[in-house]
């Protein structure tokens, strides 16, 4: 009886540091993919102080200066479709002035709407999307700070036409 006692207790012992090498042991998860990114661009960086005279070399476009849409909203057109919350959530494709991107929404409360973000943008006012709002029938992108970057309006499900606050023509679409 002793000798099944003492080859039972070794077996224990065999499994048990088997089961523990085989848990820290060798690294048994393989590594994950690289995670695409966009390129990184060249040119010249905005002052940090938006007060400062812009870097020498450089023009500044009345023409190009960004609209007051919170004064100045893009008008309805007249076959605007009323548009819920829901009607919102998730992915979408994002297009503007030569730019694709997605964007993605979602009911959590954010400053001046809902939270909102985008991936793949080139333009640093789309790519600067952090929240969305709805105003009436009208869907309003914001940046962190709250400004209005781009409303838009429903003329067909599943899709979503405006302007952004540069003046172009902007859309929004699964």
């Amino acid at each position: 009886m002793k000798r099944a006692g003492k080859l039972v207790l070794v077996l224990g012992m065999v499994v048990l540091v088997a089961g523990c090498q085989r848990l820290s042991g060798g690294n048994n998860v393989a590594p994950l993919p690289a995670t695409p990114t966009t390129p990184v661009g060249t040119g010249t960086l905005d002052p940090l102080d938006p007060n400062a005279a812009p870097p020498i070399g450089t023009t500044t476009d009345v023409a190009a200066a960004p609209a007051d849409l919170a004064t100045n909203p893009v008008a309805a057109p007249t076959n605007a479709q009323q548009v819920g919350r829901t009607d919102l959530l998730g992915g979408w494709k994002l297009a503007s002035a030569g730019d694709n991107c997605m964007a993605f929404m979602t009911l959590t409360t954010w400053s001046g709407g809902y939270r909102a973000n985008t991936r793949g943008c080139s333009t640093p006012s789309l790519s600067g999307i952090s929240a969305w709002d709805l105003n009436g029938n009208q869907v309003v992108l914001k940046d962190g700070s709250g400004l209005i970057v781009a409303q838009l309006y429903s003329s067909e499900p599943g899709k979503f036409n405006g302007q952004t606050s540069t003046g172009s023509p902007i859309s929004l679409y699964r």
